[in-house]
């Protein structure tokens, strides 16, 4: 009986995990829909009465995506009067979706990573996680591996998708 010999596992191809990088710690969203006049109507008076009676530290080191769920027009200063609030307390806040959140934690981290380890490697940018990264975070960790990698691929090894190869000079 022939020896199995995992051809990936001995060739020179760099596996990029993005969910090696993903942030440890809670997220959560807040809708201020929720104190708003029927979901809607922003009435400063009320809004900074809710803001104020607002238990904000149950928020303590976690990440905060601050949204609105309703069609509602919302004047900048409020949405930036919640990260206020909030600020004493969370770890990160976006205006956005727990989505947005993630992308923007990875856009920090990823912009910290020193991508010259990979100079002159085939490498291949793991598809398949259990943690939700989100796309734009593939897009940026592929545009910072661009100039170092010799190719870049997507997916796992028995199924990878080519994205760049390096042009010859």
């Amino acid at each position: 009986m022939e020896e199995i010999i995992n051809k990936v596992a001995n060739s020179a191809l760099e596996v990029f995990d993005l969910e090696d990088y993903y942030p440890k710690g809670m997220r959560v969203q807040i809708d201020i829909s929720q104190w708003l006049l029927e979901g809607f109507l922003l009435k400063e008076k009320d809004f900074r009465e809710h803001l104020k009676n607002h238990d904000w530290s149950q928020y303590q080191d976690q990440y905060v995506a601050v949204y609105c769920s309703t069609d509602a027009i919302i004047p900048a200063w409020a949405l930036i009067l919640v990260g206020v609030h909030l600020a004493p307390f969370a770890k990160k806040v976006v205006n956005g979706t727990i989505e947005d959140l993630d992308a923007s934690l990875y856009e920090e981290l990823l912009s910290k990573i020193d991508y010259s380890v990979y100079k002159g490697k085939p490498v291949i940018v793991k598809g398949c996680s259990r943690k939700p990264v989100p796309m734009r975070a593939y897009i940026l960790a592929t545009n910072y591996l661009q100039p170092f990698a010799r190719s870049i691929m997507y997916g796992e090894a028995c199924s990878a998708v080519p994205l760049y190869k390096e042009s010859k000079k």
